[in-house]
């Protein structure tokens, strides 16, 4: 939802959301992920509760998973924008113009035209991106979030047993590759339907 709100603003909005657009994706881009984690994280965290105290209401705790979900998904927001902005510029322009000229609204255009025709051209660049954004999770543990990493390490530390927990954790992030890359091939095939196949088209 970011990467397309954030790709059709780049193409489509006034200056000040293009501006606005480009800075976040250069930042995002630009500044490690580790370090986007600590800022979101605890500057954010109080930043909200420094504007609730500020309207008279509680300090909140913000749990490690929202908290996860959130910051991963703002840093994944940026690589998906431009992603989805290729594969938007992908599109024959033909049929776009088409679409304005039979007097389709914006969002029907959106809905019937530019989704189904970038998918194709996204996907495979969404495909790693999400699968980029599974091992990221392993970041997360330095805000305190309990995922897979973290777990692993601390039962290793514990029984002393690193070589069983670490292939153990490898492994577990290799078939949740794996099942991804099974999944993320139907919907490719799925998008691609009526199309020329790969081996057709070389």
């Amino acid at each position: 939802m970011i990467g397309t709100g954030g790709a059709y603003g780049k193409l489509y909005g006034g200056p000040v959301v293009r501006d606005l657009l480009a800075v976040y994706t250069t930042i995002v881009r630009a500044v490690p992920e580790l370090v986007l984690i600590l800022l979101l994280y605890y500057a954010g965290t109080d930043l909200i509760n420094q504007l609730l105290t500020a309207i008279g209401y509680q300090r909140i705790d913000i749990s490690g998973l929202a908290a996860g979900i959130a910051v991963l998904g703002f840093v994944q927001g940026a690589y998906s924008t431009e992603v989805i902005r290729g594969a938007i510029l992908a599109i024959p322009q033909g049929q776009i113009e088409a679409a304005r000229a039979y007097g389709m609204s914006p969002g029907l255009l959106l809905r019937r035209i530019t989704l189904p025709a970038m998918l194709p051209f996204a996907i495979p660049g969404l495909a790693n991106l999400w699968l980029i954004a599974t091992k990221d999770t392993a970041l997360l543990a330095v805000v305190g979030f309990n995922e897979l990493t973290l777990e692993t390490r601390q039962a290793a530390g514990v029984t002393k047993a690193y070589l069983i927990f670490y292939v153990a954790a490898g492994v577990l992030y290799l078939l949740l590759s794996l099942f991804s890359n099974l999944v993320i091939g139907r919907i490719e095939a799925w998008s691609r339907r009526g199309m020329p196949s790969l081996k057709e088209a070389r």
